[in-house]
């Protein structure tokens, strides 16, 4: 019974991941402009925030972000925010004009900030709140103990941070990397846009269930 529910959840679950989104974007922009290593711990970072959803997840919050509109409104509201901030940087880069090496070292930031921007990046994904409460609710039977919840979660954690992992790593092979270096910031512009686009997602979703509670 957990076996089958469990490929279930890792189907869902790889498809989720693998579809381009904010947490996409993120490490996208800070491997290209900050290196593999900053890359891979903005990867951590958001398989860290997973288990912010797991963990509400398991509390039943979802049911009550579900049931009070006002909460899932507060929620877009702050992801909309982040994610316009962090578009905002990314849109206004600047051309570069040293080599990779030697820009890394001068411009770097740290492992803290970096594991920091993807767990927040990834607790405020308001994408990966809607795909938790409807893998909790529809796909994980109410019987299915808490530990093998937990399980479930730990994979999934775990699932995610090796593949933005790997996603750093790809985008900053020596080969390709040397070669995108000074396009860099067209990069950042386009994730840039990117990310501001999915802002502007979440602000147009937040009038509406500002509308429906103004309307309730």
């Amino acid at each position: 019974m957990y076996l089958r529910e469990f490929i279930e959840i890792a189907i869902l679950h790889f498809l989720a991941v693998a579809s381009p989104g904010p947490d996409f974007a993120v490490t996208a922009r800070y491997s290209l402009a900050y290196g593999r290593r900053i890359g891979r711990w903005v990867a951590v970072g958001i398989g860290v925030g997973i288990l912010v959803h797991i963990a509400y997840s398991l509390l039943g919050v979802t049911l009550i972000i579900h049931r009070y509109q006002w909460v899932y409104a507060t929620l877009l509201l702050l992801g909309a925010l982040y994610l316009g901030w962090i578009g905002w940087q990314a849109i206004r880069a600047q051309p570069r004009n040293s080599e990779p090496d030697a820009a890394a070292a001068a411009g770097t930031i740290s492992r803290r900030k970096a594991f920091r921007i993807g767990f927040i990046t990834n607790g405020l994904n308001v994408k990966a709140t809607l795909f938790f409460m409807a893998l909790f609710t529809a796909v994980i039977s109410p019987a299915t103990p808490t530990a093998v919840k937990v399980g479930y979660g730990l994979y999934m954690a775990v699932a995610t941070g090796l593949w933005f992992t790997l996603l750093a790593t790809l985008l900053t092979v020596p080969a390709f990397y040397q070669r995108i270096w000074h396009y860099g910031h067209w990069l950042d512009r386009t994730m840039g846009a990117l990310l501001l686009l999915l802002c502007g997602k979440l602000i147009v979703d937040w009038f509406a269930v500002i509308q429906v509670l103004v309307n309730g």
